[in-house]
């Protein structure tokens, strides 16, 4: 096993496990067992658990927004389309919630940098995303938008299912209907 070859089980192994059980719960000891990778090359390639907890978050922040740009941008209607998204997200067999929040929930303001920059990052790209799809000068409408999407994937997460986006998708839906009627 070359080292991309462990770095790809290692890091679908954190992905499974700290996204399940969380990422306190689960030791390094745990992640090698589950990877097959030998604890030596473990450390070799992730020094720390908060290197491993980093490259697992950039790496799940890579995949969720690319499939979720892939989403919209295809779409003839993109606000309506993000929510469908998520509802499909919702109903995923493994779905927690969201890995970024969760991650932040259990580590704090407090916790380890690097873990609370790419938090931080992935939570600045999504505004980015939903400012892109609001339109120039609907920074109001953006963070509205936001409010709902984090919103729907907390409710989600208690109650797995597609409900919490489509109410969501609902409020989305007068919002841009009022302005709309409001002229702008």
């Amino acid at each position: 096993m070359d080292d991309e070859e462990a770095r790809t089980r290692l890091l679908d192994a954190a992905e499974a496990l700290f996204y399940a059980d969380g990422i306190q719960a689960v030791g390094m000891d745990r992640i090698r067992t589950e990877s097959g990778v030998p604890l030596k090359r473990l450390y070799r390639l992730y020094p720390a658990k908060e290197s491993l907890v980093t490259a697992y978050l950039e790496r799940r922040d890579r995949r969720w927004m690319t499939s979720l740009r892939e989403a919209v941008s295809g779409a003839a209607d993109p606000v309506p389309a993000l929510f469908d998204w998520l509802a499909d997200w919702f109903c995923e067999p493994d779905f927690r919630g969201c890995a970024f929040l969760n991650a932040y929930g259990e580590l704090g303001p407090g916790g380890p940098a690097a873990v609370l920059d790419v938090v931080h990052r992935h939570k600045a790209e999504l505004r980015s995303l939903l400012s892109d799809l609001a339109g120039p000068g609907e920074e109001l409408l953006a963070d509205q938008l936001l409010i709902l999407v984090e919103g729907a994937t907390v409710v989600a997460a208690l109650d797995p299912g597609p409900a919490p986006a489509r109410r969501a998708r609902e409020v989305a839906q007068r919002l841009l209907d009022t302005r709309a009627s409001a002229g702008g």
